[in-house]
């Protein structure tokens, strides 16, 4: 808020002619703003005399005449604080500055001399009292300043987590928000009907699990990215929600999806034989290749959709991740992605609730950052749904039937994030 400089303490100086020149500036900031100066209001101000106790004397009234004269001339006015000025002058000169709680007061005998008295100190002892307009006005400066103070904090706990990258042209700081936006609304273009299968008249979830079970472990051993392996399942289930197939060519579906991930992602991508072999030759590489053709035209060629990955990464750096946060998230986002009920939930959604389920793991209490929520547009109560599944697929990840996610990450590379205990107390009701 904004304050006239006369009414700094730190701005008024000892009397000399510089002082007059200040009371001068504020006479004509007064006239600026349609209120008239304190000499034209009562000229008894300037011919009294000079007293040093610090408060304004009391002054003799005004004649009958001059007083209906005030009176008709205040009614007139219809600005009430221009009214509540020319009152405080009356009757105590001047008195402003409340946000500092100081009282300025001029002593009769002119406006030479001038002190700034404590309004604390103008207790019911003192001649001063506080007009009532002054009291409203420090409510009011009391309650914006604790509304700003409110809206600071929340602004400094959102981090800004790409102040460290604004000088790497690969990080686009400029405008990686935006990206982020076009991801979130296209997301959707990428999901699939949580019950396509119910359209497959030889295959079912459970093969389907076996299946992305089987080309995570292929997956690790051929050294990919990332990027592959989350692109890889969305083209298998987005191709299995268009077309039928029997269960002989289902592992050949997830071959062909894993080949053509690979194309798109991989600088130096599997041969066809790789996948033949690996197949234990249970496909020729005609089978391959004619599978390939199908896939793309069945998918019109539509193979860069955003996948949980890339808001893993963004969301990961939201919630400032070291190695073993890191590792955890996506141990349980890959368990996730074997399960077909997972389907339901949106790209975006996944990646933060494995996020914050990891989270609660490995802190043992609910833990969501604000710049975290900012970056997500996700809260807490919408994750937790989606997480306590998580947390029910982690505490069986070691003891079920598939059993390849567990093994990837109980090695040393992923930081043994499988052994780590699952946050069973989200489960509670």
């Amino acid at each position: 808020m904004r304050r006239s400089k006369e009414n700094n303490p730190g701005s008024i100086a000892a009397p000399n002619d510089g002082l007059r020149m200040g009371v001068a500036k504020m006479v004509k900031d007064m006239e600026q703003n349609q209120r008239r100066a304190l000499s034209s209001i009562n000229q008894n101000i300037i011919g009294a005399s000079v007293h040093h106790s610090g408060v304004v004397n009391k002054r003799e009234l005004p004649g009958k005449d001059e007083f209906c004269n005030k009176k008709s001339a205040l009614e007139q006015r219809s600005d009430t604080r221009s009214l509540a000025v020319e009152r405080v002058s009356n009757q105590h000169h001047f008195l402003e500055d409340t946000k500092n709680q100081s009282e300025l007061t001029v002593k009769p005998g002119g406006l030479d001399n001038f002190e700034i008295v404590d309004v604390e100190q103008c207790g019911e002892g003192n001649d001063v009292t506080l007009p009532m307009f002054v009291k409203h006005t420090e409510a009011v400066l009391d309650e914006t300043d604790e509304m700003d103070i409110e809206m600071e904090d929340m602004e400094n706990s959102i981090i800004d987590i790409d102040c460290s990258d604004s000088k790497d042209p690969l990080a686009v700081v400029e405008y990686v928000d935006d990206i982020y936006v076009y991801y979130k609304k296209t997301e959707v273009s990428s999901c699939v009907s949580p019950n396509y299968m119910d359209r497959q008249f030889d295959i079912n979830e459970k093969m389907r699990a076996i299946l992305i079970d089987w080309l995570i472990e292929v997956h690790y051993k051929f050294d990919l990215m990332e990027e592959t392996l989350f692109l890889t399942i969305n083209l298998i289930d987005r191709f299995l929600e268009r077309c039928t197939v029997i269960r002989k060519k289902l592992q050949l579906v997830g071959m062909t999806a894993m080949l053509l991930a690979c194309k798109y992602e991989e600088i130096s991508v599997p041969i066809v034989e790789d996948f033949v072999l690996i197949s234990d030759k249970a496909y020729t590489r005609k089978d391959v290749l004619d599978m390939e053709k199908l896939m793309v035209n069945t998918l019109q060629f539509h193979m860069s959709v955003p996948t949980p990955y890339v808001f893993m990464r963004r969301f990961l750096k939201a919630a400032q991740s070291e190695k073993k946060l890191e590792c955890l998230s996506f141990f349980l986002i890959e368990l996730c992605m074997v399960e077909y009920e997972m389907l339901k939930f949106q790209p975006s959604l996944l990646a933060a609730a494995a996020i914050y389920t990891a989270q609660c793991s490995l802190f043992r209490f609910k833990n969501w950052t604000k710049t975290s929520e900012w970056h997500t547009k996700y809260t807490e109560d919408q994750l937790l749904e989606c997480s306590k599944l998580m947390v029910t697929y982690h505490q069986k990840a070691g003891s079920g039937k598939l059993k390849g996610v567990h093994r990837k990450y109980s090695s040393y590379k992923f930081g043994y994030a499988a052994k780590t205990e699952p946050a069973l107390f989200l489960l509670d009701p």
